[in-house]
């Protein structure tokens, strides 16, 4: 029997050190030289401070902000420790009373947009996370916005398109707008 035990602890303990601690810091390693930014949770840096991650959106409520996808994280808004789907489908009547609620909130943010509301200002993505809106989503806003900020539309529409995203390699995905960096370039605008 010790004959059988003592090669099986060794064992044991030269294939945790193998693939728990010499194979993660290796991977680290390769990942913060060939991906630093990914690596380090690209982070968004302002005046040398991270103030968010370009993979997590972040909850805006002000009029003077875009406003992103909502989140179905809880208890707080773009928790990533709690990332999950609300998993409600559309005859759940919990997902209609949060539509509806969303619908309100929008109404009472912009009385007077009385345009069709973009399916992602009413619904969770999939992780609940979604940094980016569709550029209807943004556009959707842009007036409320313009207004809250007494700035011309135009300065608005031009700040959208330059943080309007394209296809992933012209053909993936979908346009969108990160939610952060275009409130972070309206912040940037003189006042």
């Amino acid at each position: 029997m010790k004959m059988l035990l003592r090669p099986a602890i060794s064992l044991f303990v030269l294939l945790s050190l193998i693939t728990g601690v010499l194979y993660p810091l290796l991977v680290t390693g390769v990942a913060r030289i060939a991906f630093p930014a990914a690596a380090g949770g690209s982070l968004i840096i302002k005046d040398g401070k991270p103030i968010g991650s370009a993979l997590i959106g972040q909850n805006f409520s002000d009029p003077k902000y875009f406003w992103g996808r909502p989140s179905a994280t809880a208890p707080q808004p773009y928790n990533a420790a709690a990332s999950s789907g609300s998993n409600q489908g559309p005859l759940n009547p919990a997902l209609a009373d949060a539509v509806k609620s969303r619908v309100e909130a929008l109404h009472a943010a912009d009385p007077g947009n009385q345009r069709p509301i973009p399916i992602d200002l009413l619904t969770a993505s999939a992780s609940g996370l979604d940094p980016h809106i569709s550029p209807a989503a943004a556009d959707y806003q842009a007036e409320r916005v313009a207004r809250a900020r007494h700035l011309e539309m135009k300065a608005v529409r031009q700040l959208l398109a330059e943080n309007t995203e394209g296809r992933d390699l012209g053909v993936f995905g979908e346009p969108r707008v990160h939610v952060l960096r275009l409130n972070l370039a309206l912040d940037a605008l003189p006042q």
